[in-house]
């Protein structure tokens, strides 16, 4: 049997209020061991009382819900008391004394998964929406929580659980033509689970720079503005700009959020022939940076024609680029580059056509977060593992009906370790159900 559990929910700290909350079969009674109020305790009300906190009393609200209408589908009770570390703590000490345990990490919502209030998936967004840091990851984390991920995958796995009811029916019953026939479709719906996996992870590549933001490397020889180029994209002085070359020692790094997406931007040391060992490390570290980036923008100075520097550093960019040629306001003597756009750090022109120009490069189409978003890494991987299956199956298309059931229950069992079911006690259950086995 579950214990009662409780936690603060809130941050510890000072603020308006802080909440603390149990689950389980004796939350209302340990609750009603130190709360007190004028007015009946109702269900699905908040009720003005006070809490015995021993000497004192704490003026606070308290909330009802009862099982199973509540987020972990058992009693729960929560309190909003004033917020502040001390009182917080004292009033959660008393839960305590009076029955209830201490909530493990996760413990509300891995019951309300127990329960069946939510899906696996569901419960993971949780944790993702609470560490979402641009517009756009927050939008795929409500699109993964509306339960669309799920549905998704519990149609492909009750299409599989189909498919495996018709392999055992036909092995338990042998004629050669519906074999044969079972094989054919058994293909059929492989091919069609295949492409429906592989749109899930399409939208997913796209989708990752939501989860990740962009990375974006600003390279170049020496003293042609990168840092006022980062500054001027950032809004803020995040790099040290002066007139002296070789400022720039490490990578500078700043964010900013466009068009819901995370932009992180990487100011690297100006690439040179040096004697210098501090520059020298940082430009090693400038080259390091151009391996992990989605985007480079090489950054010129307009003013000045092409030399030796800016030719070599092209030769080593291998990821997709922007030639960004700065000082737009001086004359320009440097001649067309490849995808360019000019700006000018100091007077800040272009630069928001120059975000946009980020953006489009990277994000080609228009995320639809009213479809499938997935960029949970762990389901990710699962979806890759069983698109990678589904693959196996095909090479080994020429095995016996009993070998094809056994990799198409690994499938099936990849797919629940998204949804939370990975047990095939159903199988026999969908075999009374969909064919006559006395036929």
């Amino acid at each position: 049997m579950n214990k009662t559990i409780v936690a603060i929910s809130t941050p510890l700290g000072k603020g308006a209020i802080s909440i603390v909350r149990m689950s389980g079969k004796d939350a209302l009674k340990i609750a009603l061991k130190f709360f007190s109020c004028a007015n009946k305790i109702e269900p699905r009300k908040m009720l003005l009382g006070n809490f015995d906190l021993g000497q004192v009393k704490e003026k606070c609200m308290m909330a009802y819900f009862k099982a199973p209408h509540s987020f972990t589908g058992e009693d729960i009770v929560e309190f909003q008391l004033h917020g502040g570390v001390a009182v917080t703590r004292m009033l959660q000490e008393k839960l305590l004394q009076g029955g209830a345990v201490l909530a493990q990490p996760g413990e509300f919502s891995k019951r309300a998964f127990e329960n069946g209030k939510i899906s696996l998936d569901e419960a993971e967004s949780i944790v993702d929406e609470i560490n979402s840091e641009s517009e756009g990851e927050v939008k795929s984390v409500l699109s993964a929580s509306s339960g669309k991920l799920f549905e998704k995958i519990k149609a492909l796995q009750e299409s599989l659980t189909e498919l495996l009811a018709q392999i055992e029916v036909s092995m338990d019953y042998p004629e050669e033509d519906e074999y044969e026939d079972v094989r054919e479709t058994v293909f059929q719906k492989l091919k069609e689970c295949k492409k429906q996996l592989q749109e899930i992870l399409q939208n997913a590549e796209q989708a990752r720079f939501i989860k990740n933001g962009i990375k974006i490397a600003l390279v170049g020889k020496a003293n042609v503005g990168k840092s006022s180029l980062l500054n001027a994209l950032v809004g803020e002085n995040k790099a040290i700009v002066t007139s002296t070359e070789g400022t720039t020692r490490d990578v500078v790094e700043a964010s900013l959020d466009y068009n819901g997406i995370r932009m992180n931007f990487y100011d690297t040391a100006g690439i040179r022939e040096s004697q210098n060992e501090i520059e020298k490390i940082g430009i090693e570290k400038s080259k390091k940076m151009l391996d992990e980036a989605d985007l480079v923008l090489i950054v010129y100075d307009g003013s000045e024609k092409l030399n030796k520097n800016d030719e070599n550093i092209k030769k080593i960019i291998k990821k997709p680029f922007i030639s960004v040629i700065n000082k737009q306001d001086k004359k320009r003597s440097i001649e067309k580059q490849e995808n360019e756009i000019c700006v000018s750090a100091l007077s800040k022109q272009n630069i928001e056509q120059l975000k946009e120009k980020i953006f489009q490069t990277i994000i080609k189409k228009k995320i639809d977060f009213n479809g499938v978003v997935v960029t949970n890494e762990r389901q990710l991987q699962h979806l890759k593992n069983a698109s990678s299956q589904v693959d196996n199956i095909f090479k080994e298309k020429d095995q016996s009906l009993e070998i094809l059931s056994m990799l198409i229950k690994k499938v099936w069992n990849e797919l629940g370790k998204i949804t939370g079911e990975t047990e095939n006690e159903d199988i026999i259950s969908m075999i009374f159900s969909k064919f006559c086995v006395g036929k």
